[in-house]
């Protein structure tokens, strides 16, 4: 099952550019912003993007290894709970994908807090002029609320171990990339075709589809 949920959390990434473009629309224009008018070397933007699927998957591993720990318990009720709320938000994931609700915002006004206090230290990294600064300001850019992450870390907290959780938060790293670094450097031909109506919910189905047959797995 955990082919699907990689499978499901690379979508959710790569199909979630509206929300992506969005919330970090502001962030990827400071990072391209330079004082002498020229703009940024590629490296560095692949250095903030890197530093960003860096922090996810990180994130990953510790609600991986958390689920883990509690996996350990043996508490076979606590397992099948963490499994089910896992698939239940992949479906919620791929309703959203698909225009049909809304939901995943409620988790960004939760993390507000603690993105007002990072942000003093994110502007002090601003300008970045080299490579591990661009790492290093691209980690702490993983830490903004985002309802995408929030959402995909509840499926890693169910993965069952550090290994799995850290899987499943850099496929999604890494289907977040083409929008963002899209949106910095490229004509954004991809974008177009992504944002089509019909793909977002054909992708969205497909998200949610998984959701539906790990419950079924789960009830069966």
């Amino acid at each position: 099952m955990i082919e699907f949920s990689l499978l499901s959390a690379l979508l959710v990434g790569l199909f979630g550019g509206v929300h992506c473009v969005g919330m970090c629309g502001g962030i990827v224009a400071a990072f391209s912003f330079r004082a002498d008018g020229a703009k940024p070397p590629f490296r560095l933007h692949l250095g903030y993007n890197l530093g960003r699927v860096l922090s996810y998957t990180l994130f990953g591993a510790l609600a991986g290894a958390l689920g883990g720990t509690l996996n350990l318990l043996e508490i076979r009720p606590l397992q099948l709970a963490l499994y089910g709320l896992a698939q239940g938000v992949m479906i919620l994931l791929g309703l959203y994908l698909a225009g049909w609700n809304r939901w995943v915002l409620v988790f960004e006004k939760a993390g507000g807090l603690l993105w007002s206090r990072l942000q003093p230290a994110f502007r002090k990294l601003l300008p970045v002029r080299n490579l591990p600064g661009a790492l290093l300001a691209g980690m702490v850019w993983g830490w903004l609320p985002c309802g995408l992450v929030y959402s995909v870390l509840v499926a890693a907290l169910a993965a069952g171990s550090a290994a799995s959780g850290a899987a499943l938060m850099l496929a999604f790293g890494l289907g977040t990339l083409p929008n963002l670094l899209g949106m910095a450097l490229f004509a954004q031909q991809l974008q177009p075709f992504m944002q089509k109506p019909a793909v977002r919910r054909l992708a969205g189905l497909l998200v949610s589809g998984f959701g539906v047959w790990g419950l079924i797995r789960l009830l069966v």
